[in-house]
């Protein structure tokens, strides 16, 4: 029997092939379950309607601001009888903040990043709560960011910070249920919203330079570790950032073995 066999779950979050929501979806059809996607807007609808016939999946309208969103969400979760599992991948910062200065924010752009980057994630956890089956599992997307400076991460940067400390508290919250809720933080990604990221080619470059391994992961790899955390096998696992990176987050300073001083 498949690990995922008899578990129906959402996943939002989607907007290509090369998205960390994809590979988790991808990794979650192998092992059984049964998926709706979420598209943030009708641009999106033609090609999620071509990724969901690869996974046999349902796919459902979602945007993070939008109140009308949030009640087809609880709509199909309670179609579906409850969920066994639910994936929050969303994530924005105007591009100009994420330039120049993080002390140039501009009080708009901090809020609306924190409104869709992190709040979303709550909000969604509270009109999924009455849905989520007992030994649920909730998770979310981070990155490296949210501890250690980046260029042109800036704004993110903090907005996911925000993140990894409410599943902290949620964590909380949700294991009265016997639900668990935690972070899959991913390295450089070649995705839709990395090459939002000003110096995205030279951030890829170097931590693909100075992992441990020596790599940059590839999107099956992060996908199986959204599997697990989504799993049985993470039972005992809630609260936590897992760094699906090669290692880049254990890195104090340059490897040597890639990038030995002369």
């Amino acid at each position: 029997m498949a690990l995922m066999d008899g578990k129906v779950g959402i996943v939002t979050g989607v907007a290509n092939d090369r998205s960390i929501a994809w590979g988790i979806a991808k990794a979650l059809h192998r092992e059984g379950a049964r998926i709706t996607l979420s598209y943030q807007s009708s641009r999106l609808l033609k090609r999620i309607e071509l990724l969901a016939a690869k996974i046999n999946a349902d796919f459902i309208e979602v945007d993070a601001t939008d109140p009308e969103g949030m009640v087809r969400l609880a709509t199909k979760a309670g179609h579906l009888g409850g969920i066994d599992f639910f994936v929050h991948a969303m994530a924005y910062a105007d591009r100009e903040a994420l330039n120049g200065r993080f002390i140039d924010t501009k009080p708009e752009a901090f809020s609306e990043a924190m409104r869709i980057s992190c709040y979303s994630l709550i909000e969604m956890v509270q009109v999924l709560e009455s849905h989520l089956k007992p030994e649920a599992s909730v998770l979310t997307l981070s990155f490296e960011g949210a501890r250690r400076t980046f260029q042109n991460y800036n704004l993110m940067g903090a907005a996911k910070a925000a993140l990894e400390a409410s599943v902290r508290y949620l964590a909380v919250d949700l294991g009265n249920k016997n639900v668990r809720i935690n972070a899959l933080s991913a390295g450089a990604m070649r995705t839709v919203a990395g090459s939002a990221i000003g110096s995205a080619r030279f951030t890829y470059q170097w931590l693909e330079k100075n992992t441990p391994l020596g790599r940059n992961p590839l999107l099956d790899e992060v996908g199986n570790s959204g599997l697990y955390l989504l799993s049985a096998l993470s039972r005992g696992v809630t609260g936590e950032v897992h760094h699906a990176d090669c290692g880049y987050n254990t890195v104090g300073m340059v490897c040597p073995k890639h990038d030995a001083p002369a």
